[in-house]
């Protein structure tokens, strides 16, 4: 069975909520919705105070060629245009909707009417990708690039094939498995899609053998499409990364930055975004919803949920019995590279996967102690790098000297962290030598 080549770790599974069907969580009361949901420049409001909306109304235009638009997925008035915290920590410009009622806008096919490529032989991929880039569909497994720019490679690379990752590696996420159980005709199709939309003829679908169910299904479904192939892969974190997906998938090692997948022939795509395609293209609906995994060890009743973006991560809690007794710590993501919460109000946005909430000891770091030398970090970790060195960099602020050293390479995994056995935070350093560096990077490349 394969699997990428260099570095992993195996951490405790913990899918809780891997057999309990999704359900549709509860409109909130009130909508909030950051407006820096992607990578690139935050979009721009087009709304104003005391607006009517509906369900998929444009509040927000991409805001340059690296942005996505935002729209509601409430209907109400809007209550005000202000700041909120987000899933950073940082106070970030954001919409405020007063929910009132569920009206959505007519032009969203709301039937369970399967849409097939046969079925609209109009769709160019031109035409796939500006419906795309219309509703606003990033990538709904990791950063939350605009979908559109994957799906228009640099004319010095060709794509060859497209690679869904529907890995989920990450412990306690179960989020995509349960999309891929209730919808995976509709995932088909927006693998078609994509192939049509970057004009290749050969997809694969990546899913680790803890989810055998999955594997079952897609296979049975995709018996007589011998373009789309179904490739069992061992367990192993992070194997949802780009680069160990294509590694895993197709025997192909993507180089370094600024080197990307497509450079060796492959456009990598979540399985949640293949679904938000199909939605996109053949549904005319926005991305205003998604698949999330509420879970936790205490959490009472651990659960999977289609939310509303906008919606409180309080609320999804408390539709699984709410925050447990005593110390926690709770996290948008997984324990591994989910992002630690200030506040229990940060809404739901589209790269929001899942909602953990870590409990007692598990919510607790250990005291670091001196580094052994033990090289354990070097062994996980699936770039190549030598944490402990970057850390240590980091620490002394020896920017140069990190950059020589490809600190730009880390995908932030937290593998480093996880192996190390004097529980130091090497992944909180590195994550600080990045952003630096790649600051430096960019100024240096703006006098130019």
């Amino acid at each position: 069975m394969r699997t990428f080549r260099i570095g992993g770790v195996h951490p405790e599974e913990n899918k809780l909520s891997a057999e309990v069907a999704t359900v549709a969580a509860e409109l909130p009361k009130q909508a909030v919705f950051p407006l820096s949901q992607h990578i690139g420049a935050p979009a721009k409001p087009v709304v104003e105070r005391g607006q009517v909306v509906k369900v998929g109304t444009l509040l927000a235009e991409a805001g340059g060629f690296v942005s996505a638009p935002i729209y509601s997925s409430v209907s109400g008035k809007v209550a005000k245009i202000d700041t909120v915290v987000d899933a950073t920590g940082y106070r970030k410009p954001a919409i405020y909707i007063n929910v009132e009622g569920d009206e959505w806008e007519e032009s969203i096919d709301r039937s369970d009417k399967l849409e097939t490529l046969a079925d609209h032989p109009e769709l160019t991929p031109e035409e796939i990708i500006n419906r795309v880039k219309v509703a606003g569909v990033t990538g709904m497994g990791g950063a939350g690039f605009p979908t559109f720019i994957k799906l228009t490679p640099p004319p010095t690379a060709k794509a060859t094939c497209v690679i869904i990752n529907a890995v989920e590696c990450e412990p306690y996420i179960t989020s995509d498995y349960r999309l891929m159980m209730e919808h995976a005709d509709e995932i088909i199709v927006g693998i078609d899609l994509l192939m049509k939309a970057v004009k290749v003829n050969e997809g694969y679908i990546g899913i680790e053998c803890n989810k055998p169910k999955a594997i079952e299904l897609f296979q049975q479904k995709l018996a007589n499409r011998p373009e789309i192939k179904v490739v069992p892969l061992q367990k192993r974190y992070p194997q949802g990364g780009e680069k160990q997906l294509v590694d895993a998938v197709i025997s192909r090692q993507v180089p370094a930055p600024p080197a990307i997948p497509v450079n060796v022939g492959a456009v990598v795509q979540n399985v949640g975004t293949a679904f938000a395609v199909y939605e996109a293209v053949m549904k005319h609906k926005p991305l205003f919803e998604r698949y999330v995994t509420v879970t936790g060890k205490k959490i009472a009743r651990p659960g999977n949920f289609l939310v509303r973006m906008g919606t409180p991560m309080i609320q999804l809690i408390d539709a699984c019995g709410g925050m447990p007794e005593g110390d926690n710590k709770l996290l948008a993501g997984g324990p591994m590279m989910g992002k630690a919460l200030t506040s229990v109000e940060v809404p739901v946005c589209k790269g929001t996967n899942s909602v953990t909430v870590l409990s007692g000891d598990d919510a607790k770091r250990k005291e670091p102690q001196p580094c052994i030398r033990c090289a354990k970090c070097v062994s996980a970790c699936p770039m190549g790098l030598e944490p402990y060195l970057l850390a240590k960099l980091s620490d002394k602020s020896e920017w140069d000297r990190l950059e020589k050293e490809m600190i730009t390479s880390c995908i932030e995994c937290g593998s480093c962290q996880f192996t190390c056995p004097a529980h130091r935070p090497l992944l909180d350093n590195i994550r600080i030598g990045k952003t630096t560096v790649m600051g430096i990077i960019r100024a240096r490349s703006a006098k130019k």
